[in-house]
């Protein structure tokens, strides 16, 4: 049940994050991404969004609008652009999330190291679960 009422307001959090943020939750999923992976061309954003590159061309449209995101020419294939974070966006992203990343470093440093061993392997274990089944679904499609 705890696990559920984490992955909960996980997502409540995420839908906060997103109205802080005027976007949608696809649009936040793909800021996410630009600024964990860095610049990326629109294929390689619509691949990890697993949406077609049209419908990513929307989203890349939406970000651009509203000064979330860049379109830049790619650094070695002159056909391609890569779609890079706005530098104003990253930082206003972080201030949001600041707080909730302090607070999750404030919430482990009360464990010993022993404990946080066993949080963590409990974590990885539920995150191998979750990727075991997403595996399985996109095999059996």
């Amino acid at each position: 049940m705890l696990v559920r009422r984490v992955f909960q307001l996980e997502q409540r959090f995420e839908r906060r994050l997103a109205q802080a943020l005027d976007v949608n939750a696809t649009d936040l999923s793909a800021m996410e991404h630009l600024m964990e992976q860095g610049p990326m061309t629109p294929s390689e954003l619509a691949t990890r969004l697993e949406m077609s590159t049209a419908a990513t061309t929307h989203v890349i449209d939406r970000l651009v609008a509203v000064g979330h995101a860049e379109r830049h020419p790619h650094p070695v294939d002159r056909r391609k652009i890569t779609v890079t974070p706005a530098p104003a966006s990253v930082r206003r992203a972080f201030e949001e999330l600041s707080p909730m990343i302090a607070g999750v470093g404030e919430v482990a440093a009360a464990y010993t190291a022993e404990e946080q061993r066993v949080i963590a392997g409990f974590l990885a274990g539920i995150a191998d679960l979750y990727e075991e089944l997403v595996e399985d679904e996109s095999s059996a499609s």
